[in-house]
């Protein structure tokens, strides 16, 4: 098919506004932390902005959507780019020039591994966090996402449904996060200590950034800039809206309604909606994403202070549980009215949509889970995952990078 110019602008601006999401990430996490670990959470994220921005275009593409291997993982037809060009792909993303598919993708990729970082922060060596994010992005994310998305992988064949990531990247990083977090264990002085947040402000900019770039995420995920690209950014802020007033009337109910709530309660309906936004009825957004702002809210309770799981910025109670519940309700509200791709789900007489949509959350939950264990623990044996005592404690702005936040560098 000939290049369409409209689409192709539309996935090129979406591709810009899922890569403003990592810095947008960068501030969210960096505000929440200390202020003595605020530039190494920040460096983090612009740290797998580079290094999978360009493993992505050496191999990382090719391994997600490469020629089919058994439905497991992309051949190499694609690495250092090999027949991806200006021309369209004859499988995916057919009206745009197949670099731009490409890159888009490299968008999620990055972001996603970016995602986990939250769950490790004020504790993980910086150097161990480099070797994970390339092979987390080589053995987990490139075999998932050819899983879901790749012509011939098996989760697609089965029919689960995933518009723009519920899978591939929330579950995905809720569940890897989890893993090193357990692997980790807790911060010096958890739960004892005061970890209150450095920077509420960043934090709200970075939630801002995020819900501004999500429109890419989801929206862009139709690939086309018509009637889908429409209906998929309407159910994305609808979904934004309601989990982030749910949070604030939740948290008001327990205490008082704050900032560092509601901005979060926005990041779980948008990461609730990402599976489902091209799929259900924009309206669906709102019990999307008011059930999303309840179950993580409890979630973070439920982990952080009654199990005392330090996963330090609760990435699991958002994005794992959030997207847990978004792949579910997806088999609950997809409708081909929306989307003739898709599949109708519960709501509309099919109850084995949601089977399938329980499928592809163990399969990926499990599979990310074990093999990021796996990694983990080799990381910790032949280099060590954890910074030391000392290092801890005068926090990884000066022991790892030699800056502080507020001073400039050290003399």
């Amino acid at each position: 098919m000939p290049v369409n110019t409209g689409d192709t602008a539309w996935i090129l601006m979406s591709s810009a506004l899922v890569m403003l999401m990592t810095p947008g990430l960068a501030f969210f996490y960096g505000g929440m932390v200390r202020r003595k670990n605020i530039l190494s959470t920040i460096m983090m994220s612009f740290m797998i902005l580079g290094l999978v921005g360009v493993l992505w275009v050496l191999y990382g593409y090719s391994l997600g959507f490469g020629a089919d291997k058994g439905g497991f993982i992309g051949g190499l037809n694609f690495v250092g780019l090999n027949n991806v060009g200006q021309e369209p792909s004859s499988v995916y993303a057919t009206t745009v020039p197949h670099l731009a598919y490409m890159i888009f993708q490299a968008m999620f990729a990055i972001i996603t591994v970016a995602l986990i970082t939250g769950s490790i922060v004020e504790r993980m060596k910086f150097s161990a966090l480099v070797v994970f994010a390339v092979l987390w992005l080589t053995v987990v994310y490139g075999p998932v996402a050819h899983w879901v998305w790749g012509s011939g992988g098996w989760l697609a064949k089965f029919g689960a449904l995933d518009f723009a990531g519920g899978s591939v990247v929330h579950i995905n990083a809720g569940v890897s996060a989890l893993a090193l977090a357990l692997l980790l264990r807790k911060r010096r002085g958890f739960p004892q200590d005061s970890m209150d947040a450095n920077n509420i402000p960043l934090v709200a900019l970075g939630a801002g950034l995020l819900w501004f770039g999500w429109f890419g995420f989801n929206a862009g995920s139709a690939l086309t800039s018509g009637g889908l690209a429409s209906s998929a950014f309407v159910a994305t802020n609808t979904a934004a809206a309601a989990a982030a007033f749910t949070w604030m009337v939740v948290s008001w109910i327990h205490k008082r309604p704050t900032v560092l709530g509601t901005v979060t309660g926005a990041v779980v309906g948008l990461v609730a909606i990402t599976p489902a936004a091209g799929f259900v009825p924009p309206l669906a957004g709102i019990p999307i994403g008011i059930i999303a702002a309840i179950i993580s809210y409890y979630g973070m309770i439920l982990f952080k202070i009654k199990r005392g799981v330090d996963d330090s910025l609760d990435v699991f109670a958002c994005h794992g549980l959030g997207g847990m519940w978004g792949c579910l309700a997806t088999g609950i509200f997809a409708s081909v009215a929306v989307n003739s791709a898709g599949a109708n789900g519960l709501v509309y007489g099919n109850a084995m949509q949601v089977v399938k949509q329980l499928v592809s959350i163990g399969a990926v939950g499990a599979y990310a889970f074990g093999v990021t264990t796996v990694l983990g623990k080799l990381i910790d044996i032949t280099m060590g995952l954890r910074v030391g005592q000392q290092e801890e404690t005068v926090g990884l702005d000066i022991s790892q990078h030699g800056e502080r936040a507020y001073g400039g560098l050290l003399r």
